[in-house]
């Protein structure tokens, strides 16, 4: 140990501190300022910085001995407060920031660093000082940190005021399609947000530390688990494996498909007689600390007899695979799509012009700057409490009671504010370990992943092996498609036929083809398990989809732009599913990126040079608003002395749940007068929230959104006196008339989903259209392509809240960018951390970075709004794909388009 006198935040700090912990650590675990966060812990994300000595560091890999006595360190806590907000602070709210959220107060405190130095940077140098500092963000896209940062230069030189900079709140009171700020910004912005690891360290005396012992192989039959000398370790209160699990040690996929050939109880809790993947749990060491819990998990020693691992979907469909799930087969679900007249004759006239490739989309990583945590404790009713990062905790509820044992009553989820999810979130990870922790300890219980553990043991973007055939006059006009696609889906069956329904839904989406003859199948691998991730299965629809388009307009001599212009959905055409898209838009907005196009395509020639090639690629997207009809959601509204409480499960994994919910509500109280801070918002607690459903496939807009108007609407109604006014809490209370109101919403008659024979029907009760140009530069010497600029001009209904929605463009374009081009998580022992999965720092993103919107009010969706967060990811990536051909000639099928695959295709080219 050795003593330290530092100066945090103004205030000298004398610390008797372990030479070797990290400074991140100290400031967390034994100042609480858990306003400093760790993400990845090795320097890779920028969560944990804070300025020393007027250098910004990270703290997560900054050992104490490196810190030198007296030196002088701010965090974010002494950036500013809550009622003394540091100009960064004010722009990070303005610009909409804090998205998720978590890596706000190292952005922060990085740009305080930055503004003390230089008062006037420009754009880029605000750029280059983020990726000097390895701060990372998955949800903004950077822009808004960019923009927030100028911004915020200008306050200081005084340029600028705050009052010309906040939103004035419309004349008519609404707050609805307005910038009006989050409700959690605030502590998002000054670190006073607590998420799970922050909760973590505020757990009482005697909450027991966990760490897992995990498989470090794909497969293999367990022969033995001795846990002995593990139990003998210092601080080690209990090793618990599945001999522990009072329940059916299964997590459940709550299959629903009739014609699926599991019973979707094959995910283990703790694993009892195989491993089914890298990182599985086998066992789980409750000790005093993480360390000593750590020290234990190395001395389990696990016996097994190593199984072929089928690392892809063609490797687990050969002849000679052994099944994965002994009694069901690897292909344990498969769908098609019957459209139109058989397409065999079509393909095979003399005159239709035919187009065929393959496509691979593959495990695209989330990479969220928070990894995954939680903790669980028994409660005074005796019921298991869990918090984690869940975006869905009545669904997974569901999942894990049985296999836990416990009664429905017994149980109960809690959302903590999460550091982004992306829909990994989706299917249970620690929910239902935390669970069987507190059960075979008695004893409140926290456990927090590393980083490896986070990208490791998470699921994964599924991958679409898909090849794609169409058939069009010589006009252009798409008269058949052919698809046959096979979906790697992990080990896990949970929600693996619902991605690949998507295939079914999405390839071909956003264009008229009369006729479709489609098949596609899940399939059981042994790499990571598959699970929902932004746009869920379009991304990897889309793909092909447009990638093909683009190979289509060659083959015809056409420009794409007038190709897929000759084919989007006008009145009367249908999806892919038969059914009538409830707007048709796509024309005005592909009016409205003509222009723009016409305009890059020019400049992109008279730029490009001999060794930097210039090109332009654009796609479509579209997606629905849903998780497949019928669907539904419950949310209350009580009438309280000081306003309106609205209560919902409208999860929140950076998104907004809590401005959409605020939104909502105020809009639905218009007639009340209310103001928006007069409603309260209670959220995501299974024991006192109603079941709104999953945040996932950009349905809580809709569904939530409509079951929040609903419940206003009937508190106006009960409160409503004779005349048209309102009667006050006191008066309703005085004539004892209800306070609490109930709105449900289903989806409408005729909404019933997809015919499983012939994949037609209607599945969405609302869409989201996008249309993606992507302005590239090609290194011909290296094969590395830049991204100069990208626009997106969406149809998502009408705004809830813009800075919200704008945020949500910016973030999942990105992610696009970074599926296109870097993001992978295929090797194992490679992609291990951030850098290495691929994921785009400030400097890969384009400063031209454009969003633009078409507002078709949406029948179906409260006031008008369609979903949101699923949009920007459906086919950005393909346009870019799309841009590298038209810069260089090169086709990529296969993501990502590395440098190497580029420069490959070049000198297969010469």
């Amino acid at each position: 140990m050795i003593n330290k006198s530092i100066i945090i935040n103004g205030v000298r700090q004398t610390l008797i501190v372990d030479e070797e912990v990290t400074l991140a650590n100290v400031l967390r675990g034994q100042l609480h300022l858990t306003g400093t966060k760790i993400g990845c812990g090795k320097a890779q994300c920028g969560a944990c910085s804070v300025i020393m000595d007027g250098k910004v560091i990270r703290s997560c890999v900054t050992k104490m001995k490196r810190v030198p006595d007296e030196a002088q360190i701010t965090t974010i806590e002494g950036v500013g407060t809550q009622k003394e907000l540091h100009p960064l602070q004010l722009a990070w709210m303005i610009h909409g920031g804090a998205q998720c959220g978590f890596c706000s107060p190292g952005f922060i405190v990085s740009a305080k660093g930055l503004l003390d130095e230089n008062t006037n940077p420009t754009r880029e140098e605000v750029r280059d000082w983020f990726q000097r500092h390895r701060n990372a963000c998955r949800c903004t896209g950077y822009k808004p940190l960019i923009d927030a940062v100028m911004t915020a230069a200008r306050l200081i030189r005084g340029e600028v005021k705050v009052e010309e900079l906040w939103e004035k709140l419309p004349q008519d009171g609404s707050i609805w399609g307005s910038n009006y700020i989050r409700p959690s910004a605030l502590a998002k912005v000054t670190g006073t947000c607590d998420y799970g690891a922050d909760l973590g360290i505020k757990m009482p005396c005697g909450t027991l530390q966990l760490k897992l012992v995990q498989a470090k192989v794909s497969h293999a039959n367990i022969l033995s688990i001795d846990t002995s000398e593990a139990e003998k370790m210092p601080g080690v209160y209990k090793v618990i494996t599945h001999k522990d699990v009072k329940g059916k040690n299964r997590i459940t996929g709550l299959i629903t498909f009739p014609n699926n050939k599991g019973d979707g109880w094959d995910r283990p809790i703790l694993c009892d007689e195989k491993v089914f993947q890298f990182g599985d749990a086998i066992a789980i060491v409750a000790a005093d600390t993480e360390e000593h819990a750590q020290a234990a998990v190395e001395k389990v020693k696990v016996e097994l007899e190593i199984l072929p691992a089928y690392m892809s979907a063609p490797a687990a469909m050969a002849d000679d695979a052994i099944e994965i799930h002994p009694g069901t087969p690897n292909i344990y679900w498969e769908t098609k799509v019957i459209k139109g007249e058989e397409t065999a004759p079509i393909m095979e006239d003399s005159e239709v012009v035919v187009v065929q490739d393959d496509f691979y989309v593959g495990r695209q990583p989330h990479l969220p700057m928070e990894p995954d945590v939680g903790f669980a404790y028994i409660d005074d009713q005796e019921r298991v409490v869990v918090h984690s990062k869940s975006i869905g905790i009545h669904l997974h509820h569901a999942m894990i009671a049985p296999g836990l044992g416990l009664e429905p009553d017994k149980l109960v989820l809690v959302q903590n504010p999460a550091g982004g999810t992306f829909g990994y979130k989706f299917s249970p990870t620690i929910e239902a370990l935390l669970g069987v922790a507190a059960m075979a300890t008695g004893k409140p219980v926290f456990l927090n992943f590393d980083y490896y553990q986070q990208i490791t043991y998470t699921g994964k973007r599924s991958p679409f092996f898909i090849n794609l055939k169409y058939g069009a006059t010589k006009e252009g006009k798409l008269l058949a498609m052919e698809a046959d696609w096979s979906v790697d889906h992990g080990p896990y069956s949970e929600f693996g036929d619902l991605v690949t329904l998507r295939g079914s839904q999405f390839i071909g989406a956003s264009y008229m083809i009369p006729n479709i003859r489609s098949n596609g199948r899940t399939v059981c691998t042994n790499h990571a398990w598959g699970s929902a991730f932004r746009a869920y299965g379009s991304p990897q629809s889309l793909f092909a989809t447009e990638v093909l388009m683009d190979e289509l307009a060659e083959k015809l001599g056409m420009d794409p732009f007038e190709l897929r212009y000759k084919n989007i959905y006008r009145p009367g055409d249908t999806t892919p599913t038969g059914c009538q898209p409830d707007v048709y838009s796509l024309v005005e907005m592909m009016d409205k990126l003509r222009p723009l196009y016409d305009a890059a395509k020019e400049k992109a020639r008279a730029e490009s040079t001999a060794d930097k090639k210039r090109g332009v690629g654009i796609s479509l997207g579209a997606y629905g608003a849903g998780l497949d009809n019928p669907d539904g959601s419950e949310a209350w509204a009580d009438y309280t002395e000081t306003g309106v409480t609205i209560f919902n499960a409208w999860e929140d994994h950076g998104q907004g749940a809590d401005m959409g919910t605020l939104a909502t509500a105020h809009q639905a109280l218009l007639p009340l007068g209310i103001k928006p801070e007069q409603i309260k918002l209670v959220m995501n607690d299974t024991s006192i929230t109603p079941a709104s459903g999953p945040a996932g496939g950009s349905r809580s807009q809709v569904m939530v959104g409509n079951a929040i108007k609903i419940a206003c609407e009937e508190l106006l109604k009960g409160i409503q006196k004779p005349d048209g006014t309102y009667r006050t809490y006191a008066e309703q209370v005085e004539a004892g008339l209800p306070t609490h109101f109930i709105g449900k919403y289903g989806t409408p008659a005729g909404y019933n989903g997809c015919d499983l024979e012939t994949g037609q029907g209607a599945p969405f009760t609302t869409y989201m259209y996008a249309a993606f140009m992507s302005e590239v530069e090609v290194d011909v010497q290296t094969g590395k392509t830049k991204v100069l600029g990208m626009t997106g001009i969406f149809d998502v209904g009408t705004l809830a809240n813009k800075l919200v929605v704008d945020g949500q463009m910016y973030g999942g374009m990105i992610q696009g960018l970074g599926l296109a081009l870097s993001e992978d998580f295929e090797d194992l022992n490679k992609h291990i951390d951030l850098i290495s999965c691929g994921l785009p720092y400030p400097k890969d993103i384009p400063e031209k970075l454009v969003v633009d919107y078409v507002m078709t009010p949406r029948e179906h969706g409260p006031f008008g709004a369609s979903g949101v967060g699923e949009a920007p990811l459906t086919s950005p990536h393909a346009s870019i794909i799309n841009g590298i051909t038209d810069a260089c000639g090169v086709r990529i099928t296969r993501l990502p388009a590395l440098p190497e695959k580029v420069l490959a295709g070049l000198k297969a080219k010469q």
